[in-house]
């Protein structure tokens, strides 16, 4: 079997979670006022799910760079780590443009799966991402599509599906790592906070997710050293 070919099998599992997964995506982003070419290009462009999310947030109020800036920076910073880690594994011939590829495709699951490799091979990489890219894309048509036909109690239960997929990758680890589950409820605590206290309900969403994902962040580190 070709490396492609293993890649590609190994990546239909993660297209599938995927397409399911931004299909909730495009659900939120019509609901915000984007048409669906806007969503998909998004999608195709972009390829972070958390990211993708903060980032409609923001857009919709015009103007909110320095918002947008933090908090893509805070969110994403995991795929410039996980992008470094991965180059020390693959071969000689993952140079100049293909590095470029292993940038762009880099999600949490490709990683993973990735990582599973003795040495990444380019055409196992590019076959592993060819599932999960597609089925991120797809997913956000369809729910981009159908998003202005299903009713709007059936929308706004699909919407709660990508934060079931946050719980799902936070939680089995939570059971078992104290630091992981202290971290998560120190940045539920601070978002909490600003939501309801009258003057940080004013900082902008940007903003509040930048400083409770820092802040958590730091305090977990500093809490939990080893």
């Amino acid at each position: 079997m070709s490396d492609f070919s293993r890649g590609f099998r190994a990546g239909i599992p993660i297209g599938i979670g995927y397409l399911s997964v931004s299909f909730t995506f495009g659900i939120m982003a019509v609901s915000y006022g984007f048409s669906w070419r806007q969503a998909v290009v998004i999608s195709m462009l972009t390829l972070t799910s958390a990211g993708q999310l903060a980032g409609i947030t923001v857009m919709v109020h015009p103007g909110q760079y320095i918002d947008m800036l933090l908090s893509q920076l805070t969110i994403n910073i995991r795929y410039s780590f996980m992008s470094v880690s991965l180059s020390q594994k693959v071969s000689a011939s993952f140079s100049g443009a293909k590095r470029w590829l292993l940038g762009f495709f880099m999600t949490d699951e490709i990683f993973a799966v990735a990582s599973a490799e003795k040495t990444v091979q380019p055409n196992f990489f590019v076959g592993l991402a060819v599932a999960p890219y597609f089925g991120w894309a797809l997913g956000t048509l369809g729910g981009s599509v159908l998003g202005n036909v299903l009713p709007d109690v059936l929308m706004n239960s699909l919407c709660l599906a990508i934060y079931g997929m946050f719980l799902a990758i936070v939680a089995p680890k939570a059971r078992t790592s104290r630091a992981v589950l202290f971290v998560t409820l120190v940045a539920v605590f601070l978002h909490v906070l600003f939501f309801y206290l009258p003057i940080l309900n004013k900082v902008s969403s940007g903003i509040t997710i930048s400083i409770c994902a820092i802040a958590s962040a730091l305090i977990g580190a500093w809490l939990f050293p080893n």
